[in-house]
């Protein structure tokens, strides 16, 4: 397929995946919640893939790669999968059974937080060609320093992170949010494993790390 059809594709499985797991358990479509996380995220996705699509294809490319080559990698991947898709359950639960009671200016809230991780994250890959979805080293791959990645040596994790805390509230459900937090290990884990192999395999890692001493928050962590 082209690259093209594969980026359309994706689009529309991701959406109707999506929308299966958020309005399937709610039993209902009036769950204003989800239809305004459906509009971010698929306003998000397009914008991107047609950005890239005619300054980086390439970038595209190395994003929709998804098999990993370390095993420590392959094993996380393998836990993330299923604990997501059952905390995804979570929010439609609630908004049909009413467990949460969240005031309206929380979601509208966490929906400003979730556009900022998607900001966030289109910034990343713009500063950083070689940001794949899989731990490696291209050739010519360099050391990025700029942008984000002045203030923290993970700023894509950093994003993902801040889009998983926010999205059980931009989707009404406070229920959700230890769930989520489920999560959170699988991102510290990897950054770990990662930091491990960059230090290893990838040339001027070791003095990035000393200019940019932070891994995920500034100042904090």
């Amino acid at each position: 397929m082209s690259l093209r059809s594969r980026l359309i594709l994706r689009a529309a499985v991701g959406l109707l995946l999506s929308g299966a797991m958020l309005f399937v358990p709610a039993g209902s479509l009036q769950y204003w919640q989800a239809w305004a996380f459906l509009a971010i995220v698929f306003s998000f996705i397009p914008f991107t893939f047609f950005y890239f699509y005619r300054h980086d294809r390439q970038l595209l490319e190395r994003r929709l790669r998804s098999k990993e080559n370390l095993r420590e990698q392959r094993n996380l991947i393998r836990y993330l999968k299923p604990v997501f898709v059952l905390v995804m359950l979570l929010p439609g639960l609630d908004r049909r059974f009413g467990w949460s009671r969240m005031p309206v200016w929380v979601s509208i809230v966490a929906d400003a937080a979730l556009i900022g991780a998607f900001v966030l994250l289109f910034w990343v890959i713009k500063v950083n060609t070689f940001a794949s979805r899989t731990i490696g080293i291209e050739p010519g791959q360099k050391v990025i320093d700029t942008g984000p990645y002045a203030l923290v040596r993970h700023p894509m994790y950093s994003g993902s992170i801040l889009l998983f805390i926010s999205l059980p509230l931009a989707l009404g459900s406070y229920v959700a949010l230890p769930a989520f937090a489920l999560l959170l290990p699988f991102y510290v884990l990897r950054l770990l494993y990662e930091e491990k192999f960059l230090e290893k395999e990838f040339s001027g890692y070791r003095e990035y790390c000393q200019r940019t001493r932070y891994q995920l928050i500034p100042s904090v962590w």
